[in-house]
Parts: C-alpha cells; structure tokens; sequence
C-alpha cells in the first residue's frame, strides 16, 4: 500500500486517529502502572539525599523502549518495590532524548539503563536492561545494606606507548591523519567485523551502520569492488527493515539475520537510512534504493512531521504499552489504523531535526525532486526561528535541562552545509560557519570536542563523545574545503587528534569505519565541481542538478554566478563564461568545460 494512501487513511480515520494522537496509551483492563513517585533530573537532589540519608536511583528510559514500558508495567508497578523506594530512595526518571547529557554519559548501557547513585553523587551500582521485580528488590536491598560502589566494569583501554611505534608518534596525529599502524588496525577490524553471510556488520543485531555503509560507498568510488559488494548486501539486508505498510525503518533486527525486528522508529534510524539508501541509488543506479528512500521520507512527512514543518522524535514500538506488538506490525496499514496508532514522541529537537535536514538534501540531490528540498528548507527555518541561541548555537528543546549541548548545533551545522550543497545559496554557508565558531568557543577541549558546555555537576561531566567528534571532523572538513579558512582545518585535526587516541580508537570492536571515514576525508581532494553562470540561467540549473546526481560520494559542488561576486574559497579563479558551463577541477588544474550532462559525468570520471 502506497505511502500517499496511507495518508489518505490517516485524514479519513478522524477522530479515531485524533485520540491515538492525543492518547496513545489504551488502558490496561489486567496490568499496573509504576507506583513510584518519579521526579526531574535535578543535580539539587543529591544534596537532599545526603541530608536525609538516602539514595538516588535514576530510571534512563527511551520513550520508544519495550522493555522500558515493561519495567514501568512490572516493576516499578510492584508494591513493595515502591515501598523500599518511597523510603530509601529519591527516584528519577529520565527520557534520554531530552537529556543529552545523562543519554551520552550511560548510552552504552542501552535503555532502560537503572543507576544508584550516593548522596555525593557517587555510582553505587549501574544495570542495563530490564530488571524484574524479584531482581530489583534484591538489588534496591543490597545496596541500602552496603552502598559501597561496585567495581567499575569498563574496559580498560590501551595506552600510547601500546599502540603507536616508534615511528608513529603523536606528531604524525597532529598532522592530521591516523598513523598507518592504527589506521591499519581499524581497517582490519572494519573487514573482520563484516557479516560475509547476511550482511552488515555484526552478527547479533543487525541494522545498517551508515558509516560502515559510506566507507565503503567511497572506497568503491576508487576502484574497490570487494567494499561496493559489502555495502550492496548490507543494504540489501536492510531492506527487510523497511514497514511495508507506514514506511519507515524499524530499528534493528535480532537473531543474527533481518528477520525479527524491534518495531521502534527513531529519527536517527530514519536520517541515517534515507541518506544511504540517497548516497547508494546514486553509485548503483539501483531503483529499489531509490524506493527505499522515498519510503523513509514519506513516513516522515506522513508521521513525524508536525503542522509547522518541524520533525517530531521518534515513534513507539508498542501499541498498547508494554505489550509486544508483532501482530499489529503484521496488518495492513488500514487494519492498524483501526487499532489505533503507537505512540509518537512529538517533542521538537534541534539535533533531530538536522539530522532529518541533511538526509532529505541528499535525497533531493540523487533524485532532483523539490519536493524534498522543500521539506528540509521548512523544518530548517522552523530551528532557525524556534532553537536559536546567542552566538550561532542552537538549544535542544525549548527548555533546557542544561546544555547547551555539542550535538544540536553540530546536526544543524551539517545541515547548512548540506543545504548549501544542494542550491548554493550562501546564507546557508553563513549559518554552517556561524555553527562551527559557536561549536570551537564553546566545546573545544584539550582533547576533541565535548559533549556538553554545562558546569560539571556531580554526575555528569562533559565528555568528548565518538560520534559526535567523526561528525565534527568531516563537518569542519567540509567547511574548509568550501571556504578555505584554515581555522576549520586545525577543528577537524583537532578532532580527528581525538579519535586517534586509545580510548576512541580502540572503544569499538567492530563498528571503526567511522574514524576510518573521517581520516581519509580530511587526506583527500573531494570531487570539486563548479557550475559557472547566472542561477536564473535553465542550463546552469540543469549542469548543478546533474552534479548533484553524480556517483561520487564524496564531492564538493559550487555554483559561481558572476553577478554574487568572487566564490567563498577562492582557491580556483574561473572566468564569466559566454554560456553556462561546470568545470571539473583538482589540485589546481581544472578540466575543460562541460556544457551538458554527460559531458560532465565523463570529465568526473577522468
């Protein structure tokens, strides 16, 4: 059933669906609720606890989480576990896309993630997952009989000396690129970890790692077959995530193959999936991606997108909380909207909604539909209007727990730069430099980039993330690539210097290509093609659409309109031509000029 028909359901369904919306959790005729008085994240409670002599157990839930709602159902609904926590305990309940901070320090634990802290802030005990009642007795007991804290279980990481030769010292980081031993390593890692059976990479969970995808998209650009199969089957793999009745992607799939998926849909999923399957229908040329990535930008017009334009967060995985919701996953799209819809967390975040941004601009890109275009321009104006802070940040929500927070301002910042690839409309450059400074003055530390610019409370430090600090490398590479300033160069070293230390590097098993991506981006010339001619001009439209549509992954794509003046990085003069034309250049030589479509495709496979 098509996407627009699903919409068409939803509009017709009426007040049905409008009471779903509204009140998506049907009442339970045979099972509980949590018993448990929760109350904010707020770093004042400790100093509470430690008056009154007691603990504090923070609940960090997902809003989308089965097993959260189980331990709200369950659990935290079981009378003598309120009881021992109405007396010993300050309890905190969380939603971890709210708070970034609390999300970022335990994401390793998954969701729901249970912490016992002391009255000084001190972890007492961490679990991850579902506890049942009997466990969870046994654990709030144990804890008040002996709050001495558990043995911290990280792994311990590597040190320099371990890792590096003599040859390959810090210096060689500084540089700006991996050294070749470390390099070397990840990339061994990044192979061994490929599921050569099913595809994807790992062999529990499978779900499709976007930037294992992307490595390999841009190591098959340079002649890689064997990385252009592996990400053909890990597509492929994925597609057997798609909701063949709303759209969408579930999160991922358990079993070790693609055939038992956890019905959440996050927007990190959504972005991420729509921008490789955008990126892949580009170098194959495959139509089932190009399907594939309308199916994820229709559920998110038809489902997370609010009146104003904005995107919501995400949806949950349960019809009716707590309960698994397989069957109501196997209807047709008209049979579940009879039942109702799961519910969707409507909250607005600026770092979801530019995530969401800068897939619909890739999409846009492969397939020159505006409607897409539209979209990201809508929901960008909506941050621009709504989440901007003093300095060219961006909050998280319209209240700020604390913060701000790397993450916003560093998903917005990628989208402007994805808009300004898209239309070459300056203003969008202005915003992702704007981005940038506000990130450098603010969370720049002596090591990467950290999370949060919040004073330090007594539990959550700002820490530099991995993720966070791969974006940022190739966001701030970007940027210096499109306007030569040399600041955004030492950002992205400087980041890129982080994730060549042990405890980024070797905090993955598997999923390195990340690290892998960000260095060989920052060491390489990406495809630079320049239009030239007026933007009212029919034929410079067609030559930058067809630019956009190229198959290399990695491109920087400009338009000099003569009549804007001289281009943001003048590292190559091209004169005012008598008509439209792209040139194709590189290392400060540029090809010959390329009048129609065809002629540029070839002139960018020389």
């Amino acid at each position: 059933m098509s996407n627009k028909l699903v919409s068409k359901q939803l509009k017709s369904a009426g007040i049905l669906v409008l009471l779903f919306a509204l009140f998506p959790w049907p009442v339970k005729a045979d099972g509980g609720a949590s018993l448990v008085r929760w109350r904010s994240f707020d770093d004042s409670i400790f100093a509470e606890a430690k008056r009154d002599n007691k603990l504090v157990l923070l609940d960090l839930e997902a809003v989308w989480c089965h097993w959260c709602h189980v331990m709200d159902e369950k659990t935290y609904a079981d009378r003598s576990i309120a009881d021992i926590l109405a007396s010993k305990y300050i309890c905190i309940k969380v939603d971890q896309d709210a708070q970034p901070d609390l999300s970022n320090k335990y994401e390793e634990y998954g969701w729901p993630a249970t912490i016992i802290f002391d009255g000084d802030g001190r972890e007492i005990a961490k679990r991850s997952g579902y506890i049942n009642p009997e466990k969870m007795k046994n654990l709030l007991t144990a804890v008040i009989k002996d709050p001495t804290p558990e043995p911290d279980d990280s792994a311990k990481v590597a040190t320099v000396d371990n890792v590096l030769t003599s040859k390959d010292k810090l210096a060689d980081i500084a540089d700006g690129k991996l050294p070749e031993r470390l390099k070397q390593e990840l990339i061994d890692k990044h192979l061994a970890g490929y599921d050569s059976k099913y595809g994807g990479w790992g062999t529990y969970q499978k779900f499709l790692d976007s930037d294992s995808v992307e490595y390999s998209l841009l190591l098959g650009n340079g002649g890689d077959k064997a990385a252009l199969a592996r990400a053909k089957k890990s597509l492929d793999g994925e597609l057997n995530l798609l909701d063949p009745a709303f759209g969408g992607l579930y999160q991922y799939s358990t079993d070790g193959d693609w055939q038992h998926p956890h019905y959440e849909k996050i927007m990190q999923t959504q972005a991420d999936g729509l921008r490789a399957y955008a990126l892949a229908y580009s170098v194959y040329n495959d139509k089932r991606y190009l399907s594939a990535a309308k199916s994820i930008a229709a559920y998110l017009q038809d489902y997370l997108t609010a009146p104003d334009g904005a995107f919501y967060t995400s949806q949950d995985a349960d019809l009716v909380k707590g309960q698994h919701s397989e069957d109501y996953f196997a209807l047709t799209a008209q049979k579940r909207l009879k039942l109702g819809l799961p519910r969707i967390d409507k909250h607005n975040y600026s770092r979801e909604n530019g995530w969401a941004i800068t897939a619909l601009a890739a999409l846009y890109g492969a397939s020159g539909e505006s409607e897409y275009l539209k979209q990201a321009k809508r929901a960008c104006d909506w941050v621009v209007a709504n989440r901007s802070i003093s300095g060219g940040g961006f909050s998280h929500d319209a209240r700020n727990f604390s913060g701000p927070y790397l993450g916003d301002t560093l998903s917005m910042g990628r989208a402007f730069v994805a808009l300004y690839q898209a239309t070459a409309d300056r203003r969008y450059l202005l915003q992702a430099r704007a981005c940038a400074d506000f990130i450098d003055k603010h969370f720049r530390a002596d090591s990467g980039f950290v999370t949060s610019d919040a004073t330090a409370s007594r539990v959550v430090k700002p820490v530099a993330l991995l993720d966070e600090n791969i974006i940022l490398c190739r966001f701030a590479n970007q940027l210096n690539q499109l306007t030569g300033e040399a600041k955004y160069r030492a950002m992205s070293d400087h980041a890129l210097a982080y994730l060549a230390t042990p405890a980024a590097a070797y905090k993955r098993k598997i999923l390195v290509a990340g690290i892998l991506l960000a260095n060989r981006e920052a060491n390489t010339v990406p495809l630079h093609i320049t239009v030239v001619g007026a933007k009212s001009d029919p034929q410079a439209q067609l030559l930058f659409a067809c630019a956009l549509k190229l198959p290399q992954v990695y491109k920087r794509i400009e338009w000099y309109d003569p009549s804007e003046g001289p281009m943001p990085n003048p590292d190559t003069e091209l004169p005012a031509m008598p008509r439209a034309c792209a040139f194709v250049c590189s290392d400060g030589r540029c090809s010959s000029p390329s009048y129609d479509g065809e002629a540029l495709k070839k002139a960018s496979q020389l």
